[in-house]
């Protein structure tokens, strides 16, 4: 098995160019953090030609809601959300310059397009693994719509994050390709 690429953050075209589906990587830098609610006053903000209140451009968003962090610690858990309810809103923040998104579960065929048209990828996390994940988050701080709470945008500072190329901006789709697999050896 090959070792995972080592990103950091702000993810360049080059970088992404790189990236297939199913390599493994190790995320070290700066991510912001948005789910349902961020995404739904950001894409209002575009729709009324506003600026958005963070910069998307070479960015990745981790699609986390974390709770509480515990006595000694940055942020609480931090597993990653269902992906799938970002995807009316997506392919417009893609189209703000946003490189990457960290989730679980499969996305629509519009924001794979969305993925390959915007040159981004789609980063799978293990779900059920927050508080292990949360032990890779080195800073937390809210960055933009704090009265969301838990689901405001953050800027994690995060050491060896564990993730997986989902879908690359060649069409590659580990999922599919995954179920193609299985199908064979059946």
């Amino acid at each position: 098995m090959l070792e995972p690429v080592r990103i950091t953050p702000p993810l360049t075209g080059e970088a992404v160019s790189g990236l297939r589906a199913g390599m493994r990587v190790l995320i070290s830098g700066k991510l912001l953090t948005a789910r349902d609610a961020a995404h739904k006053k950001m894409v209002a903000l575009l729709e009324k030609g506003e600026e958005l209140p963070v910069s998307l451009t070479d960015q990745i968003i981790y699609y986390v809601g974390p709770s509480p962090a515990p006595p000694g610690r940055v942020i609480g858990a931090c597993g990653p959300t269902t992906s799938g309810r970002m995807d009316v809103y997506t392919p417009a923040l893609l189209a703000q310059g946003l490189r990457g998104m960290i989730g679980k579960g499969f996305r629509s065929p519009e924001v794979l397009q969305a993925l390959q048209a915007h040159h981004a990828v789609y980063f799978g996390a293990v779900g059920g693994a927050g508080a292990l994940l949360s032990k890779c988050v080195q800073s937390a701080r809210v960055v933009a719509y704090p009265e969301l709470g838990p689901e405001a945008v953050y800027e994690l500072t995060v050491s060896d994050f564990p993730a997986v190329v989902i879908n690359d901006i060649y069409g590659g789709d580990l999922y599919r390709d995954g179920r193609r697999q299985y199908a064979v050896h059946k």
